[in-house]
């Protein structure tokens, strides 16, 4: 049976791209804001939302077809394996796409836990949530949103599987130029944090190569060495 979704909102994030986005909802502090599409700005919609500290956003993988190997002729939705090789295994592994988080799946939904820290009325805008934690890139689409109950979904004595613990902080950032200091000091706070989290590929661990994210309305460069991520430089787009 086929499903149409409507896009309810969208999410305005300093993540331009998938690189550098957190890998797991919750694993940093990073204010975003979810903003409502024209049909969906009423603030009767909202109403009570304030009361609640958590909300799930359902939201889609809208990236996935730039993805898509062409020389396959495959459709996006055509283009989920059975399998995946999670990176929390080192990418090694292969297991149920079912047991894992990955966003090649037969329908591309994800499902994100977040904070919710605000809820306000902006002009031309109607009702804006401002929420922290949020893995998802800038402009994700949103359909739906729901309020986190916590009898009903906090499960503390839970197995994990694999993903039993969350993932720490490997990296040390230096930024030996005075690079972040070109960006606003909350904006460079978050960064520091998507960087000591290593958001490079799991297979990739070449000390001289310069890897380059966008972060918000700058260009940012680094390298890794010795367990240090070391700020190259700063550019404004």
């Amino acid at each position: 049976m086929a499903l149409e979704l409507k896009q309810i909102a969208h999410i305005e994030t300093p993540f331009k791209t998938k690189f550098g986005v957190p890998r797991q909802a919750g694993l940093m502090e990073a204010p975003c804001r979810v903003v409502f599409e024209p049909d969906f700005r009423v603030a009767e919609a909202v109403r009570g939302l304030e009361e609640f500290d958590y909300v799930w956003l359902l939201w889609g993988f809208h990236l996935n077809g730039q993805k898509v190997e062409k020389s396959k002729g495959l459709k996006a939705e055509e283009s989920w394996s059975p399998t995946v090789r999670p990176p929390r295994l080192g990418g090694n592994k292969r297991v149920g796409v079912f047991a894992t988080r990955s966003p090649y799946r037969p329908n591309p939904v994800g499902l994100s836990s977040v904070k919710l820290l605000k809820v306000s009325m902006e002009v031309g805008l109607g009702p804006v949530l401002t929420v922290s934690g949020a893995d998802l890139v800038d402009g994700t689409p949103i359909y739906d949103i729901k309020p986190y109950i916590t009898y009903a979904d906090s499960h503390a004595e839970a197995r994990s599987g694999f993903a039993s613990e969350a993932p720490q902080a490997v990296l040390e950032v230096k930024d030996p130029e005075g690079c972040l200091l070109k960006m606003p000091e909350d904006e460079a706070d978050v960064l520091r944090q998507s960087l000591a989290q290593d958001p490079r590929p799991h297979y990739q661990d070449d000390p001289e190569r310069v890897y380059a994210m966008l972060f918000g309305d700058h260009e940012v460069r680094f390298r890794v060495e010795g367990g240090v991520a070391v700020v190259v430089s700063v550019k404004k787009c």
